[in-house]
């Protein structure tokens, strides 16, 4: 298994390359062992990266466990041990993506969609993250349709992985899941509220400032910093969980995003595992509250969803570690591509907007329905 990560431990271009072992859970019950071994290989001086499929979050959970669904394609957690990073240049781009074909119609998000306001309504549950895949054709060499991609948008934490006998993993993402440094320090950036681009400055501008103002993203916002600050406080020293930053909006090629900042002190000697253990999934991409949300959206949601939502990460054993969200990422199987899309479900949401908000996210890759030469 090859990572390359647009912004490695490195620096630029970095990634791993050439594991000297592998840790792999495919089934609920692998996991345990797995998460032994991994915490093992980074006592005894090993980097870790990898990834992470969004089904491990019901191996983690024993009331989740009867959600697991067949027919994934990816394992629930897979990690190479290296010896170290390094610099891993990318490929020249090329390539295209054609044929984008939603298995959701919008009659079909909508019904979905009103079950779970049903369960908002009830109670249950405060936001939901419903998704669904799009389906598309792609032409030429995963790697060097990775570089066009990259080309096209720049984000925080791309990467690309290539493994034998699976499929690619394509990740354009622009969330942080979390980030550990050597002195024991933990932050995570949710992403919650997204506004598309216009290719007129002034009401680009327009929609920048009403996203950042907006009571509704901001509300939807800070449900999930309030879950992620009881998620890493499991983890954390007593009193040192605290949000420097709230409702911030970043800018990227085709989109804006509401993020905030939660950060923390982590307790003497948390291993990589119990980070995992209180944090995954990340709660952007659950909901609130996340077991319940888990729940419904895995009665309401037909196919895995694999590495989307899930995580892609490195780990040195000097205890610096970053993971990302899985978001905006393709996973290719020859000249066949599955792309994941969604959004938060809060009770003034309706079903036409957050659809269309989905399909907003697949304009990256809408920009690649021509060649790139």
């Amino acid at each position: 298994m090859q990572l390359r990560f647009d912004h490695g431990p490195l620096g630029p271009d970095t990634g791993f390359a050439s594991p000297r072992g592998m840790i792999r859970a495919d089934t609920a019950d692998q996991v345990a062992d797995a998460f032994e071994a991994m915490d093992r290989a980074r006592a005894q001086g090993a980097w870790l990266a990898g990834y992470i499929s969004y089904e491990l979050g019901y191996a983690l959970e024993p009331r989740l466990v009867a959600c697991m669904p067949g027919g994934r394609r990816l394992p629930l957690l897979c990690l190479g041990l290296y010896d170290g990073p390094q610099t891993l240049p990318q490929a020249a781009p090329s390539g295209g993506i054609t044929d984008l074909a939603p298995r959701w119609s919008e009659p079909r998000y909508t019904r979905a969609f009103d079950r779970v306001k049903q369960a908002i309504g009830a109670g249950d549950v405060y936001q939901a993250n419903l998704t669904f895949p799009v389906d598309l054709r792609v032409a030429g060499d995963s790697a060097a349709l990775y570089a066009a991609l990259a080309a096209r948008q720049p984000v925080g934490h791309g990467v690309f992985v290539s493994q034998p006998g699976l499929p690619d993993i394509l990740c354009r993402s622009p969330e942080l899941f979390f980030r550990t440094d050597a002195a024991g320090h933990i932050e995570t950036r949710p992403m919650k509220g997204t506004q598309p681009r216009s290719d007129d400055p002034a009401e680009d501008d327009r929609r920048r400032a009403w996203l950042a103002r907006d009571e509704k993203n901001r509300a939807e916002n800070l449900m999930i910093v309030d879950l992620l600050r009881n998620d890493i406080s499991r983890v954390a020293e007593p009193g040192s969980v605290h949000a420097p930053e709230l409702f911030h909006v970043e800018t990227y090629a085709t989109v804006h995003q509401m993020v905030s900042r939660v950060a923390a002190t982590l307790r003497p000697d948390v291993t990589l595992s119990e980070i995992l253990r209180a944090l995954f999934p990340c709660g952007s991409i659950t909901g609130a509250p996340k077991i319940r949300a888990m729940e419904i959206l895995a009665d309401l949601e037909p196919w895995p969803r694999d590495i989307y939502c899930g995580s892609i990460g490195w780990a040195a054993p000097d205890g610096r570690s970053e993971f990302n969200v899985a978001i905006r990422t393709l996973l290719v199987e020859q000249d066949s591509a599955t792309l994941n899309l969604g959004g938060g479900v809060v009770w003034d949401s309706t079903a036409r907007s957050e659809y269309e908000e989905a399909l907003w996210k697949a304009r990256f890759v809408r920009q690649m329905s021509l060649s790139f030469a």
